[in-house]
């Protein structure tokens, strides 16, 4: 709105607005408002925070259950940290806990092993500390052994490292050591006396190579016996070790020998030309009856086979007739006889009765060469010719009639001879 204030040169003008306050409606609050949107924002920091927690946790493995594990090594490398990796055929199956270090320099590594892989890993697995690259981190690889054993990997069981790869810097460290204690003067002319001793040789040197790879070519196939021969070594050196005081006791008594024959030397000679002449009438004798020799050979050959066949039964024959060499002596001198009075064979009965040879069966020891007290061998029927137990053989039957009639009653029938030799009835 406009407004004029009079007549005059100056008008001022005054705006007003028609706009009027608006009263706060009943239920709101400015204050409740205020708060809201900071705690909307802390809650989703907040929340922002434990996902980014909960990623590291995960990552780092900090929600996994692990199995602990322990490895003992001479050292741990320069490029070990804990959370390294532990693999075994490429495959992870846990990690690096922690790193502690003995006081006789030992190192103590404290693995954290998957449980789900440790069924698959023998308890006699070897262990060796590792990289990847000469510069790269260390890492423990697990190692199947040759021969692996039934029982797994079980918890709180302690391996023993055996090998660790070498760090780039101890081969550095080393050589600058080495490097440090040699005068470069004296290493100058050393190098120069080598540069003057191969200049304009390279073709001869060539050639040695080249005929020193055709010699090893040519050794190669010998190298599983050498590898054998060099196993077989230590064995060997300590056997001749032990025998060291007897091999040299062999050598001085050698060398008596040696100062016995140069002081004997004459009869040495006489011995040997005794020798000569009795070879040589050996030879004569020999080679005179060569072929009454070859002949008595030839007839001792069924004597000696059959000795050969027969032996085990000689060997009880004798080993028995030995015991008496063992028995007490008699108290007076005398030889005592054992005769049996027995009932004869038939008589002689021709063919049946002729001598042969015929026995078979092979040699028969029985129970010599200790034979048990009070036993006899067995009767030993063989196909000679004479057999006294042949059917048929009657020897000496007693049949007296006058028995058979007091036992039996009358017999009708002449009585038959008096003795009844020879009768059957």
């Amino acid at each position: 709105m406009t407004r004029n204030l009079g007549p005059g040169p100056i008008h001022r003008s005054e705006t007003t607005s028609a706009a009027r306050p608006v009263a706060a409606s009943h239920g709101r609050h400015f204050g409740a408002q205020s708060f809201a949107r900071p705690l909307a924002g802390l809650a989703t920091i907040a929340l922002i925070g434990i996902v980014f927690a909960v990623a590291i946790g995960l990552f780092q493995g900090s929600f996994t259950k692990t199995v602990p594990v322990t490895v003992v090594s001479p050292r741990a490398g320069l490029v070990m940290n804990p959370d390294a990796k532990v693999k075994m055929r490429g495959v992870e199956v846990g990690k690096v806990a922690s790193i502690d270090v003995r006081p006789n320099g030992e190192a103590v590594l404290h693995l954290a092993m998957q449980p789900s892989q440790m069924h698959l890993i023998p308890a006699n697995v070897l262990v060796d500390i590792a990289s990847t690259t000469a510069f790269g981190a260390k890492f423990v690889q697990l190692l199947p052994p040759a021969e692996p054993s039934p029982q797994p990997l079980r918890a709180g069981q302690v391996l023993e490292g055996k090998h660790v790869t070498v760090e780039i810097n101890t081969v550095f460290q080393q050589l600058t050591s080495l490097l440090a204690k040699i005068d470069p003067a004296k290493l100058n002319e050393t190098l120069g006396a080598i540069a003057s001793a191969v200049n304009g040789r390279g073709h001869k040197i060539g050639q040695m190579l080249s005929d020193l790879d055709a010699f090893l070519a040519t050794q190669e196939p010998s190298l599983p016996a050498l590898s054998h021969d060099l196993e077989a070594l230590p064995a060997v050196s300590n056997a001749y070790a032990d025998a060291a005081p007897d091999l040299l006791a062999t050598a001085d008594n050698t060398v008596r020998i040696s100062k016995s024959i140069v002081d004997e030397q004459q009869n040495l000679d006489a011995f040997l030309i005794s020798s000569i002449g009795l070879a040589d009438m050996g030879n004569d004798v020999v080679g005179g009856n060569r072929e009454a020799l070859t002949d008595v050979l030839h007839l001792l050959r069924p004597t000696t086979d059959l000795l050969n066949e027969y032996h085990d039964a000689l060997w009880c024959g004798i080993s028995g007739s030995l015991v008496n060499l063992h028995s007490p002596n008699l108290p007076e001198p005398m030889i005592k006889v054992l005769v049996y009075l027995g009932l004869g064979a038939e008589r002689y009965r021709y063919p049946s009765n002729l001598p042969k040879v015929a026995a078979t069966g092979g040699p028969q020891c029985h129970d010599l060469p200790v034979v048990p007290f009070d036993k006899s061998p067995p009767f030993v029927i063989t196909d000679t010719g004479a057999n006294p137990m042949l059917y048929g053989n009657q020897q000496l039957l007693l049949n007296s009639d006058a028995l058979k009639q007091l036992l039996y009653g009358p017999i009708d029938g002449p009585p038959r001879n008096s003795f009844q030799v020879g009768m059957p009835g």
